[in-house]
C-alpha cells in the first residue's frame, strides 16, 4: 500500500525565479465513499487515476494508489465530475525537496499554494523565504472541498 505524507501551505512570496519546471493540470473527482476518493487528472499530455484514502487527524498522511492511464481516457473520464479544478503546478527545488506550488484558475483564481513530499511526518525541510502558513489538514484547501466550496467564494 502506497503512502502519502505531505504539508501545505500557502505561498506569500515570490517563487517564480526558482522554478525548475511547470505544468497545467485539469483534474476533477468521479467518485466518492467514506473511506476513498477516486480523481481523474490530465497533467500536460498524460493521463492519471488517483484513489486517495482518508488523511489521517493531522491531514499529513493517507493511502495513495496513482496510475497513469491514456490522456484521451482521463478526459472523457472529466466529462463524469461535478466540475474541475484547472491549476498550473510549478515544481521549486529547494535543499534536498522539491515543492509543488500550485496557482488556481476559474473560482480558485489568486489561490497559491505549495506542498512538499515527505518520507515521514517528523522529516525536517528548508523553508523557504516565500513559504507562507501552514495550511496541512485544513480541509478547506483539498482540492476535492475547493470544487464544492471554491476560494473566491470564501469569507474571512
Amino acid at each position: 500500500m502506497a503512502k502519502e505524507i505531505e504539508r501545505k501551505f500557502l505561498v506569500e512570496g515570490d517563487f517564480m525565479p526558482f522554478v525548475e519546471s511547470s505544468s497545467r493540470i485539469a483534474q476533477g473527482y468521479i467518485a466518492r465513499s467514506e473511506e476513498l476518493t477516486l480523481r481523474v487528472r490530465t497533467r500536460d499530455d498524460k493521463g492519471y487515476l488517483t484513489i486517495k484514502g482518508r488523511s489521517d487527524k493531522a491531514g499529513m498522511r493517507r493511502d495513495e494508489w496513482e496510475y497513469e492511464i491514456p490522456v484521451e481516457e482521463a478526459r472523457e473520464l472529466l466529462r463524469f465530475s461535478r466540475g474541475t479544478i484547472d491549476k498550473t503546478r510549478y515544481l521549486v527545488p529547494v535543499g534536498c525537496h522539491t515543492f509543488e506550488v500550485d496557482c488556481f484558475y476559474g473560482e480558485n483564481e489568486g489561490l497559491v499554494m505549495a506542498e512538499v513530499e515527505l518520507k515521514s511526518e517528523d522529516e525536517s525541510f528548508e523553508r523557504p523565504a516565500w513559504l507562507g502558513r501552514e495550511v496541512t489538514g485544513d480541509r478547506r484547501y483539498y482540492n476535492s472541498q475547493l470544487l464544492k466550496n471554491p476560494y473566491t467564494k470564501w469569507r474571512e
